[in-house]
């Protein structure tokens, strides 16, 4: 019994699970399932949304909050969204401040490589603004110059959400 629960779990944690991924705009993350009769979506459609992600990472794991943005993009684009009518922003804080450190700087403080460095450069690669709370920053002694080129230190999350509210963002609430 023990035996068929790990193949399981080790199934539904895999990408054969979520059903073919043609051509995904983020490459290797961002798997989701196939819904054939789903609502239709405009084919002008046009989203900008902002995903708050505070909870961290364990040390050398992927954040699957910040893959709900990769998950976001493929799916959307793979149902005929185009690519460039979708900007989102990431707005990181607390704990996770830790997960948008550069590869270095993350291996010297937690020893392993950061998993989420190539997901997050893909991100900002394809629309994605992607913001860390300097208040968090600061609290776990995190300076912008440690930071994955291309995240922007905010003054806080809360100001960051404010802007982003104000240029047209919406908050997913997931």
């Amino acid at each position: 019994m023990k035996l068929t629960g790990l193949l399981l779990a080790i199934f539904l944690l895999s990408p054969w699970a979520y059903g073919e991924q043609a051509n995904p705009v983020i490459q290797n993350f961002g798997y989701f399932y196939q819904i054939p009769e789903h609502a239709p979506i405009a084919a002008n459609t046009r989203f900008k949304i902002a995903f708050d992600v505070a909870p961290a990472a364990k040390a050398g794991e992927q954040n699957n909050h910040i893959n709900s943005l990769a998950r976001f993009i493929n799916m959307h684009v793979a149902h005929g969204v185009k690519p460039e009518n979708i900007k989102l922003a990431l707005v990181v804080h607390g704990g996770a401040s830790v997960d948008v450190l550069s590869n270095k700087y993350y291996k010297e403080r937690l020893g392993v490589d950061n998993k989420n460095q190539a997901l997050i450069r893909q991100l900002l690669d394809n629309n994605t603004q992607v913001y860390v709370c300097g208040q968090s920053a600061t609290h776990y002694q995190i300076s912008a110059e440690q930071l994955i080129p291309g995240v922007q230190m905010a003054l806080s999350a809360m100001t960051a959400h404010a802007q982003l509210q104000q240029q047209g963002y919406t908050l997913n609430p997931f």
